[in-house]
């Protein structure tokens, strides 16, 4: 697909340096070297309607809150850039948000950083973020998602350690050795003539219908997983599969594998266990649900890989 890397987190060429890794310390004293910190999983950004990701001195004060070691993200023009998980502070008399929220509308500001300085849910800002600072913030984000989940040796329960400038985690007990997990999720754009299958899950607001999606298996290829989804949400059978793009998306650590299929049924059968409903959506009825005026559809999250995908079947722009 051509427009493959315009994708939100779509990577921006950052230099990972992985052969840096091993010497956090050396990164630690390079002067040039700047924090990208989060509370709980949402990044510091400053500004009003265009938000831009803070980088902070290393020796700013907000750092001191951080319970973990920091995770190098790459060469930033040649600077180091850390990642620290700053949650262990407690805001005063704040909005702290919801955790069952669908998505987290609140934002906290720190004391010791000017008022436009405020921790916002990422998804709510990652369309007003440069390309290169959705990378660094997704790429954050996940890594402290893993982190924060994989406190403990897989192999004989020990409290690990953190090694490789936060992107391995080390058993002192066993001696085994752990590495950021990926979970691979396929979300399909499944067509059928001049229509596109939509569904919803529980719980989403009212309108709010998206592809449908799921979790890759183990021995599983791409292509049967998106048959093998599709059957199970709506009872629709999957003919040809093409992949498009991909997205990381780190909520909390997936890599969205974008394909689209060719229906070979129509008649939808789902099962209320996987999606509360499906349904066929016309080219005509996507153009109206994108312009705000469907009567029953809003319109997808602009950033969201779905919203991608769409985008690019109505403009005729998938290859």
């Amino acid at each position: 697909m051509k427009h493959a890397q315009t994708v939100t987190f779509g990577g921006s060429g950052l230099n990972r340096a992985a052969e840096l890794r091993d010497d956090i310390e050396t990164l630690l004293l390079d002067p040039t070297a700047r924090a990208i910190v989060l509370w709980r999983g949402k990044p510091m950004v400053s500004g009003q309607e265009a938000r831009q990701l803070v980088r902070l001195d290393l020796s700013h004060p907000i750092v001191e809150h951080a319970t973990e070691a920091p995770i190098f993200l790459g060469l930033e023009d040649g600077a180091p850039r850390l990642a620290y998980d700053v949650s262990g502070w407690e805001p005063a008399d704040q909005d702290l948000g919801s955790l069952g929220e669908f998505l987290d509308p609140s934002a906290q500001h720190h004391p010791s950083v000017p008022e436009d300085h405020v921790f916002c849910e990422l998804r709510a800002i990652m369309m007003q973020l440069s390309p290169r600072e959705a990378e660094l913030a997704a790429t954050a984000k996940a890594v402290q998602n893993w982190h924060a989940s994989h406190g403990f040796c897989a192999k004989c329960g020990a409290k690990s350690d953190i090694a490789m400038s936060g992107w391995q985690r080390n058993c002192p007990s066993c001696g085994a050795h752990h590495f950021p997990r990926t979970d691979p999720v396929v979300i399909m754009l499944i067509l059928h003539g001049n229509s596109v299958l939509m569904g919803r899950s529980p719980g989403w607001p009212e309108g709010m219908y998206s592809l449908l999606a799921g979790f890759v298996e183990p021995g599983e290829t791409l292509e049967a997983a998106v048959r093998r989804e599709v059957v199970e949400e709506a009872g629709i059978k999957v003919g040809e599969v093409g992949y498009l793009a991909s997205q990381p998306w780190p909520f909390p650590a997936s890599l969205m594998f974008g394909c689209w299929g060719e229906a070979i049924s129509r008649d939808i059968t789902i099962d209320p266990a996987e999606i509360e409903d499906a349904i066929w959506v016309t080219r005509e009825e996507m153009t109206d649900v994108f312009a705000g005026t469907h009567p029953v559809i809003k319109p997808a999250r602009p950033g969201a890989i779905a919203h991608f995908l769409l985008l690019n079947w109505l403009a005729d722009t998938l290859e």
